[in-house]
C-alpha cells in the first residue's frame, strides 16, 4: 500500500517553496530505494519509521533539512513510513534559514546542529498531529513566520541565472556576466544561496533534464539525447549519469520509470 499526494503551497510561499509531498506506504518485509540529486532542498519530517541511510548505515534523523546532494543514495524502509517533505525552489531556502547554503551540502541537519528551537518546536507538534492538512497548515505558519526578504539585487541576479542554467546554458563567465558580478563573486554568491556551486548544480540540472525527455519522450535515441541535453558526446551523458544515480542511461530505464522532480 502506498499513498503519494503533492500539495502546492500558498501563494506568497510559491516564490520559494516549489510543493509539499507526502508520502505513506506499508510493507512487511525490508525494501530499497534509491534517490538521485534533484537541484533541490528539501526539509523532511520522518512521522513513521525512519529509512535507513545504506551507504553510511544510520537511520534518517526524525526531521532534518537536506543539503544539495552530489550523488545517489540508496535508502532501506520498512514497516509503516509516513514522511512529509518541503520541496524548495533552489534559492528558497535562504529565505528561511539564515546560514549559507554550501555549508550544508550533501548533509542532512536537524533543529539541534542548528541550535533552531523553532524548528525543533515544529517537529514536535508534526510527529504528535495525525491530520495530514494540519500538518501543512502547521508548516506554513512557521514558513511564513520566518520568511525574510533576501537582499533583492542578489536574488534577482541568481534566480536569472538559474533561468539559464535551466535552457542549457552551462558557460560561467556568461552566467556571471548575465548576473553583472564577477566570476568569483558569482560563484561565492551563488553558492551561499543554491548550496552548490555553479558547475555542480547545472550538472544536476542537465541530468534532470535528460531524465524529463526520456518521461516525455520514451523513445528518443541515446544519440538524440546527448544533444539535447547539451552533453559533449555518449561518454560524458553516461559518466554524469553514473555518478548522478549510479546507473547508465540504459540500465536506469531498466531500473525505474524515469521522471524529473526538477522539471516536473
Amino acid at each position: 500500500m502506498e499513498d503519494f499526494r503533492i500539495i502546492q503551497p500558498s501563494p506568497l510561499l510559491a516564490p520559494y517553496v516549489k510543493h509539499y509531498w507526502l508520502l505513506k506506504t506499508a510493507c512487511d518485509s525490508p525494501a530499497l530505494a534509491r534517490t538521485v540529486p534533484m537541484g533541490m532542498m528539501n526539509l523532511i519530517f520522518h512521522r513513521g519509521n525512519r529509512l535507513l541511510s545504506i551507504h553510511d548505515n544510520e537511520l534518517h534523523p526524525r526531521a532534518f533539512l537536506s543539503g544539495q546532494e552530489k550523488t545517489f543514495a540508496d535508502l532501506e524502509y520498512s514497516g509503516q513510513v509516513n514522511m512529509i517533505s518541503v520541496v524548495f525552489h533552489p534559492v528558497g531556502v535562504k529565505a528561511f534559514f539564515n546560514l549559507p547554503m554550501n555549508k550544508i551540502n550533501n548533509l542532512r541537519v536537524t533543529a539541534g546542529d542548528l541550535e533552531d528551537k523553532e524548528l525543533a518546536a515544529l517537529e514536535q507538534s508534526l510527529t504528535s498531529t495525525e491530520n495530514d492538512k494540519l500538518c501543512i497548515l502547521l508548516i506554513e505558519q512557521f514558513l511564513l513566520k520566518r520568511l525574510s526578504h533576501l537582499a533583492e539585487y542578489n536574488l534577482k541576479r541568481i534566480e536569472t541565472a538559474i533561468q539559464l542554467i535551466n535552457t542549457g546554458q552551462t558557460d560561467i563567465s556568461l552566467l556571471a556576466n548575465t548576473a553583472c558580478l564577477s566570476t568569483k563573486q558569482f560563484q561565492r554568491i551563488f553558492s551561499e544561496y543554491v548550496g552548490s556551486n555553479p558547475k555542480e548544480f547545472s550538472r544536476t540540472v542537465r541530468f534532470q533534464r535528460a531524465l524529463h525527455v526520456l518521461e516525455n519522450h520514451p523513445q528518443i535515441t541515446l544519440t538524440e539525447l546527448t544533444y539535447q541535453c547539451g552533453y559533449f558526446d555518449q561518454s560524458h551523458m553516461i559518466k554524469d549519469f553514473k555518478v548522478l544515480s549510479g546507473y547508465t542511461p540504459s540500465e536506469y530505464l531498466d531500473a525505474c520509470p524515469p521522471h524529473s522532480d526538477y522539471f516536473g
